[in-house]
């Protein structure tokens, strides 16, 4: 089976440099980002979820963290979910402030708390002990967020493992003294979030965590005496990195989620939030690399110019990303090709035993879904540079958002 391109080779052969045989001036490997599809994407969530007044996407920045991708995403009304200074830092330079940033994180510092509290983001606590350790370093802020792991999911999944073995998050006891003591100390608005998958397909799952969460929320609401403001469901929305993977039912989920919420809260339903990355960025990104050898010995191997440096969940995971070869897409796949990197480990793999077209040196493969976790991800070791990214506007025209490092920038932190 095979999967649709945005692009075409000859578009792409317009970024690539004349000697490996472009017209452009960049060499691969590199990223390309299709602005039309995320922005299809973000709107369909928005428009599963328009029942809830008050509702919020925040797209997860550590999944794709380039200001001109938000800029994209606060255009569709997205505000930012992050974890860290640097992520902060980068949603102020898309424009997006307050309470449009939801601040995430955990074993935070104090200077990252004060920031994110000047910066008037809504503060999630992922352990009881924080509300002691942001009072102290920053004050309380007028709203308290608590994340909770909910525990009904006993089977985890591969990326986020079981709950039980979680160092994310609060058990459902510290919930309800956490927000008690929050409400003794002044706190006046009340959030309450979740985040117990990851790269979850099944509908059925998320509902289960959802259920907990606001069967949770309205007995804490009733025994501490509080309301909550907002209620966010997290992200670990799945998409289909295989081609003959299910796409996720957004409607089946929305329509579920609403069903949950209302039977539970009745008429007062709270704000509803969500942090989606992978599921807005995910399927519209690309890593475009070109082969540099093909070697036969005890398999078929084809060497990339792209690396585990610069995708490293097939390595890590062993995550499955699809793969096309540029101007052999309708041609029969039947070689098999364990598809490698260049760096020093064994493991620096994107495909083991798969099936493709006769591939040569100098052919460009494009690995699918890598639009989030894929370049955020990368690294330098064996001295690997990382690689430029481009986003494809509406228009089809190509767009620079990320210049390629060079080996002054390696070298630059050196003393």
């Amino acid at each position: 089976m095979t999967k649709a391109l945005p692009f075409t080779k000859e578009q792409v052969e317009t970024l690539v440099s004349p000697r490996q045989g472009g017209a452009g001036e960049h060499p691969t490997p590199f990223y390309i980002y299709d602005e039309a599809g995320i922005r299809r994407q973000a709107r369909a969530l928005v428009d599963a979820f328009s029942w809830n007044r008050g509702f919020k996407q925040h797209f997860a920045v550590k999944a794709l963290p380039n200001p001109e991708i938000l800029k994209v995403l606060k255009d569709e009304g997205s505000g930012a979910d992050c974890s860290s200074l640097p992520e902060l830092l980068i949603a102020d330079k898309a424009g997006v402030s307050g309470e449009d940033i939801m601040f995430s994180s955990n074993d935070t510092p104090a200077e990252e708390f004060i920031e994110a509290k000047k910066m008037g983001a809504l503060i999630n606590l992922d352990d009881i002990g924080h509300l002691d350790f942001l009072e102290n370093c920053a004050g309380l802020p007028e709203l308290v967020c608590f994340r909770y792991t909910p525990l009904t999911l006993k089977s985890g999944n591969d990326i986020i493992g079981n709950p039980k073995e979680s160092k994310f998050g609060l058990t459902r006891e510290q919930l309800f003294d956490g927000y008690r003591r929050a409400k003794e100390k002044g706190v006046r608005r009340f959030g309450l979030h979740t985040m117990p998958v990851s790269n979850e397909l099944r509908v059925a799952y998320h509902l289960e965590a959802v259920r907990e969460l606001f069967t949770v929320a309205k007995e804490i609401q009733e025994n501490v005496g509080i309301s909550f403001e907002f209620i966010n469901l997290g992200g670990g929305i799945g998409i289909p990195y295989r081609p003959d993977d299910t796409e996720f039912d957004l409607a089946a989920y929305a329509d579920g989620v609403r069903e949950a919420v209302e039977e539970v809260f009745g008429g007062s339903v709270p704000a509803l939030r969500m942090e989606c990355g992978r599921y807005i960025t995910g399927p519209h990104g690309y890593l475009v690399s070109r082969v540099r050898h093909v070697k036969r010995s005890y398999k078929n191997y084809v060497g990339l110019d792209a690396s585990m440096a610069n995708l490293m969940r097939p390595g890590m995971y062993g995550a499955y990303h699809h793969i096309s070869v540029l101007g052999k897409e309708n041609a029969p796949a039947n070689e098999t090709y364990d598809v490698v990197g260049s760096l020093c480990e064994n493991n620096d793999k994107f495909a083991i035993d798969r099936m493709l077209p006769h591939i040569e040196p100098g052919d460009i493969v494009v690995l699918h879904d890598a639009g989030a976790h894929g370049h955020a991800m990368g690294f330098n070791y064996n001295g690997k540079l990382r690689s430029a990214e481009f986003l494809m506007q509406k228009d089809g025209s190509f767009k620079m958002i990320r210049r390629a490092e060079t080996s002054d920038d390696y070298f630059a932190t050196l003393c």
